[in-house]
């Protein structure tokens, strides 16, 4: 037996759909003006400085091999500001027009190859990506903390490229396709998963600010955990690399020595979310190493 819904119900229905909808429709147009509105006014004030304003630069120098220069110091340099200025130009207008001794890294300036992570009023940011306009004055620039300084801005990432490699981070399976040409496909649905892990662009930005890695030198860190995630939970991946990797990541420096503190994440240029990735490795450990018998 058919139970017929009234036109008055099936109308009401209707109505209140297409309402919602609008409502919907209302609030991503008002969200697209006001982040239009935003862009406007940061550009205006922006073009509002002349060309003759120059941005308060305090840039941390160090340098063992000349003795005048091995007790660290703030040098400080006043840079003329030009509209889309970033901290990476600035460092680059003072080595060239200053001091051409000032020492950092930087190659793609694309916020890609992570060479010019630096420690900026007091937080974790890409040279390349920061722009002036939006730092207070003076602009404080000092090289990663939690690290050693070989020069100025310069640090030695041998301990980080050290704690990548421990968790192998490349990829490996079990079978290929039997056909050389073939491809090794992967799920719409995995490939999301596993998306926001490839972004990683190894700058260390994210272990510079994990305070667990600062007191834990054999502590694996955010960025070397969330690689591990990236092959881990790739379904193409072995499941007795997969396993090999949980024991890795299981281990008394691994991801149980996470406090959930969420700098790492706060910190990325990729926006990477390392912790929520640290947490389901957690969760995975445990499923790994239940028994029911």
């Amino acid at each position: 037996m058919s139970t017929q819904v009234p036109e008055s119900v099936e109308e009401e229905s209707a109505t209140e759909t297409a309402s919602a909808g609008k409502q919907k429709r209302d609030a991503k147009k008002r969200e697209r003006a006001e982040r239009v509105q935003e862009q406007r006014e940061a550009e205006a004030a922006e073009k509002a400085r002349s060309a003759d304003d120059t941005y308060h630069l305090k840039v941390f120098r160090y340098d063992p091999e000349v003795p005048e220069k091995q007790e660290p110091r703030f040098d400080d340099f006043h840079v003329p500001y030009k509209q889309g200025m970033t901290i990476l130009d600035a460092l680059m207008w003072a080595r060239d027009h200053y001091d051409s001794s000032l020492t950092f890294r930087h190659s793609c300036r694309q916020a890609i190859c992570g060479s010019d992570a630096l420690f900026v009023n007091g937080s974790q940011r890409l040279g390349c990506k920061t722009q002036l306009s939006d730092l207070s004055e003076p602009v404080r620039v000092e090289p990663l903390p939690h690290a050693d300084v070989v020069k100025d801005l310069v640090v030695d990432m041998e301990h980080f490229y050290d704690q990548m490699e421990a968790v192998e981070p490349y990829f490996q399976t079990n079978s290929l396709p039997d056909d050389e040409l073939d491809e090794q496909r992967q799920t719409r649905e995995n490939r999301e998963k596993v998306k926001m892990s490839t972004r990683c662009i190894w700058c260390s930005a994210c272990m510079s600010s994990c305070n667990i890695a600062a007191g834990d030198n054999e502590y694996l860190g955010p960025a070397a955990i969330n690689k591990a995630y990236r092959f881990a939970m790739d379904e193409r991946e072995g499941e007795d690399m997969k396993q090999r990797r949980l024991e890795i990541l299981e281990q008394e420096h691994g991801v149980w020595r996470c406090q959930t503190q969420f700098s790492c994440t706060e910190v990325c240029p990729k926006d990477i979310p390392l912790t929520e990735h640290i947490q389901e490795l957690k969760r995975e450990a445990i499923k790994n190493n239940l028994k029911f018998w």
